[in-house]
Parts: structure tokens; C-alpha cells; sequence
């Protein structure tokens, strides 16, 4: 599954085997985070269906968008893990596995005998990694929880948004944020295992809710020490001003920012060419900014309105003012930054290949795998014959539904 066949070329992670139990998007982001950097991902789902994610919609060939995004270079094995035969399989993949990252329902992995604490005794050699929702030991620990939930439950979406109008992040913050803290646990665990110190048991718990919190450090330390509960201010920050998105004349949106005090002066004397804003007491400083945001954001936009979005980020690349143009996703898909430095790859999908971005780490001297996505159950038979499961005793298991019908 990796590229080339030197030490480089293979991966950091060549080697390491990865079983899943998976749903969703926080562990399969997990998952192909490490994939994505070289380890065989195993992917377990059940005969009926499989993860619901592949179900969300027909967009990419009939497959959804959501499993083509962060499923690729999986291998698919369909197991009833409610049957005896069904666990003992994956008990034997879990024997040759290295690490293994759940993320089921409240409860769900205890009643299959696979909870940390049961992983820990059966496999002592197991790193094993448990996605949640809100953490062991609290009021909310047995809900369901979801990205949307998450995001609100944390206060997330009471920070997006405007006043009285709180919105959900657009992209799923809790669930990729806790699967790439769970990709961290899984390497800082292989790491120390290989600096010869071992954990007992080896393993990690990451729940979204925490993720969450988290990420919503600033505005909980604001809050804590202010008694005020900042506002959403839309395409903007609470934080920091002149900071938003202006209309220009050709019918664009340019968004533009300063960071501190040195930056407002440039913006103001370079940009703008307002010397008078500049030296005017009123926005001074960083709070000053922010308290005076309305009366700002008039005169910035005025200006942009008089002006193309090409001559205004020119003007500001020129006085070294922070700027972007507000795009769609249609417009990021043919961006030019992504173009020119070769950051789409073409990957297989059940139903015909697929543009897909490359990982973001970016490595010297090694290609991500890129593998295809996989269809439900397409490696279950590969999988069981590598465990010395003779073709009668897989057919034996197909028959009896452990491993679902025939595979298409």
C-alpha cells in the first residue's frame, strides 16, 4: 500500500497495521490521517450496510461524499460482531494488528468486549484509541453525539454567526479536530513504544466535547476573566478590528485584516490613505478598533466599493496588509494556488476514479498513497486467507451471514 520501496518512499508509518471500528468522521479521519502517512488501515463494518456514511448521498459516482472524503486506501472487511465466529476473527486481526481506533455509541464497544480495559488484557500488545463523545464520568457521557451537537453543546456556534442569529462552523470542526488528536495519540503511543517505554494499557480516549473546549480557548479564557460573552460579528473576529469582508466595485467580496497596531497604521496611512484615521485617537488601539468596529467598517468598505478586488489585494500585498478573496467552493475546486503546486491526485472509487486533494503534511521524497476507496466487504476475503482462513472456511462463514453476501 505505499509508494516505492525505500525507507523514504514508504512512509513513516510502513509497517504499522491499523484496525478500525468506524463510523462517521472522527475516527475514519483518524485513520486515513495515519494511512495517509503509511499504515495499513483495516477497516471492519458491518455485513448490513456498512458505515451510513457511504449512504449520505450518490455524489461521487454513487458512493457519498462524506466516505469518499475520508475513507481512501482503506481496506473494507465486513464481520457480524454480533456473532462468536464474527469477534473471534477480528480477535485474530487484532493479534497482528499495532493499534486499534473505535468510535461507537455510548457503550457499544463494551458490549463487544472490546473496551480498553478488555483490549488491555486479550491484547496487551495493542494500542488502542477510543473516540467519544463528551468523556467517561459525566452527566452527557451516555448521549449520542454528533458534530452539530458538539459544536453547539461546546458553544461553538453561539461564537459563528451574528447576534441572535448563531450558526454551525461550516466544516465539521469536532469531529476532524478529535480525529487529528487522535492520529497525534496514536503516534506519540508508537513513538514511546519504540524509544523501548511501555504504557500499561496502551491507550488513549479523545472526545469531541473536549476537542471542542479546546478549541474554544480564546473566547473561554475571555469570558473567564471578563464576565462578557463576546458576540458573533459574522465574517469577522470579536477579537481584533479592522478585520471583515467588504464588497468591492466588481462585484467581489475582499476580506481584509489587521493583527495589531503597527498593521492598523500601514492600513490606514499606505492602504487607505487616511493619514487622519491613523493619527485619530479613536482607534488607537487594538480596543479602541474593536469599540469603534461600525464606524470602520463604513470607511473601509466605502473604499472597496470604489475599487476592483485585482486593485485592492495588489494595494495591499504592496503595504503588507493581510487579504483573500471570499470564494465558493466551485471557485476553490479550479483555484490556481492548489493547480500550481500539483495538490489534486486522481483516486479509484467502486463507481469510477475521482479528483481528491493530497494530505496536508508534506513530506520529502514520499507520495502519499492515495489508495482507492473501498467498496463494503471488498477485501474480506484477502484479509481472512492472510490469517490462515482456508476458502472453505470462509465460505463457510459467508454462508452462515458472519461476513454478509457475496461481495459485488
Amino acid at each position: 500500500m505505499s509508494a516505492g520501496t525505500d525507507e523514504s518512499a514508504a512512509g513513516p508509518l510502513s509497517g504499522i497495521t491499523v484496525v478500525s471500528l468506524e463510523q462517521a468522521v472522527s475516527a475514519p479521519m483518524c485513520t486515513r490521517t495515519l494511512g495517509d502517512l503509511g499504515a495499513r488501515v483495516i477497516k471492519i463494518e458491518s455485513p448490513h450496510g456498512g458505515d451510513f456514511t457511504r449512504f449520505y448521498d450518490d455524489a461521487v459516482h454513487g458512493l457519498a461524499a462524506h466516505f469518499v472524503w475520508v475513507n481512501r486506501g482503506k481496506e473494507s472487511v465486513t464481520l457480524d460482531l454480533k456473532s462468536a465466529a464474527g469477534s473471534e476473527v477480528l480477535h485474530r486481526l487484532l493479534d497482528r494488528a499495532h493499534v486499534f481506533v473505535s468510535n461507537l455509541a455510548p457503550g457499544a464497544t463494551a458490549k463487544l468486549g472490546l473496551s480498553p480495559a478488555d483490549l488491555a488484557v486479550r491484547h496487551p500488545d495493542l494500542i488502542s484509541v477510543d473516540i467519544d463523545g463528551y468523556g467517561p464520568g459525566g452527566p452527557l457521557s451516555h448521549k449520542r453525539a454528533y458534530d452539530l451537537l458538539v459544536q453547539a453543546e461546546s458553544g461553538a456556534c453561539a461564537i459563528t454567526g451574528l447576534p441572535g442569529a448563531p450558526a454551525k462552523p461550516g466544516p465539521p470542526a469536532a469531529d476532524v479536530c478529535t480525529g487529528l488528536y487522535a492520529a497525534l495519540s496514536v503516534v506519540a503511543l508508537l513513538h514511546e513504544r519504540a524509544q523501548g517505554r511501555r504504557r500499561s494499557p496502551a491507550t488513549a480516549s479523545v472526545s469531541m466535547f473536549d476537542t471542542m473546549a479546546e478549541l474554544m480557548g480564546y473566547p473561554l479564557t475571555y469570558t473567564r476573566h471578563t464576565g462578557v460573552d463576546q458576540q458573533p460579528v459574522g465574517m469577522g473576529s470579536p477579537a481584533v478590528a479592522p478585520y471583515g469582508a467588504y464588497r468591492t466595485a466588481d462585484g467581489h467580496t475582499v476580506v481584509l485584516g489587521t493583527t495589531n497596531d503597527r498593521e492598523w497604521q500601514r492600513f490606514a496611512r499606505e492602504l487607505l490613505e487616511r493619514p487622519d484615521l491613523a493619527d485619530d485617537e479613536r482607534f488607537r488601539t487594538t480596543a479602541d478598533r474593536v469599540a469603534q468596529r461600525e464606524q470602520l467598517d463604513r470607511e473601509i468598505g466605502g473604499w472597496c466599493a470604489g475599487r476592483t478586488l485585482k486593485d485592492i489585494q495588489a494595494a495591499a500585498d504592496t503595504a503588507g496588509i493581510g487579504n483573500a478573496k471570499l470564494n465558493t467552493p466551485s471557485e476553490v475546486l479550479d483555484h490556481p494556488q492548489l493547480a500550481a503546486r500539483d495538490r489534486w491526485r486522481e483516486i479509484a472509487t467502486p463507481g469510477g476514479p475521482t479528483p481528491a486533494l493530497l494530505p496536508p503534511p508534506v513530506l520529502p521524497g514520499y507520495e502519499p498513497p492515495m489508495g482507492a476507496v473501498p467498496e463494503l466487504g471488498s477485501h474480506t476475503e484477502a484479509v481472512l486467507a492472510e490469517l490462515g482462513l482456508r476458502e472453505a472456511e470462509i465460505a463457510e462463514l459467508r454462508a452462515s451471514g458472519v461476513l454478509g453476501g457475496q461481495p459485488r
